[in-house]
């Protein structure tokens, strides 16, 4: 009988505390793919992260497989992949182009994806071939949604 109570304690708990986490960090100036990676450009040049929902779900970093510098990247298709204690993910590319740069911290300190997603845990850098890719991309609000509406499914 005591189990039992203690166990719908901790449910009844476990569910307010998800409640009142509320939502990820969504970054305004940031373009979102639906495989929740983020964008930042600059120019010609986009970086390359995942985002706060995706390492939230994830759990603790433990390792993140970068790319060559120069190595290709398609939208849409895998170019490293990112280790949790729950899980090992794809990470996909939101822009077509070409790797020009990757985080070494992230050798030493894969962690950095959990604790800064949207800065010190950006994870490649990609001179883009086609920026009329963006135009496909959701914005800040858009992403939200998508993510509310993904958590509301699971």
């Amino acid at each position: 009988m005591a189990s039992w109570l203690w166990a719908s304690r901790a449910a009844s708990y476990l569910r307010i505390s998800v409640f009142h986490r509320g939502f990820a960090t969504v970054v305004r100036d940031l373009r979102y793919a639906d495989s929740h990676e983020w964008v930042k450009v600059e120019g010609n040049s986009a970086t390359i992260g995942i985002t706060d929902h995706a390492q939230d779900h994830l759990g603790d970093v433990v390792f993140v497989e970068l790319p060559e510098v120069g190595a290709p990247t398609t939208q849409g298709s895998s170019f490293g992949a990112v280790e949790s204690v729950k899980a090992t993910s794809d990470v996909n590319s939101p822009v077509s182009g070409k790797v020009i740069e990757v985080n070494e911290e992230l050798n030493s300190s894969p962690g950095l994806v959990n604790a800064s997603p949207y800065e010190n845990g950006w994870i490649i850098k990609v001179e883009m071939s086609d920026a009329g890719e963006l135009n496909s991309l959701m914005d800040a609000d858009q992403y939200s949604k998508f993510c509310e509406e993904e958590d509301s499914n699971h």
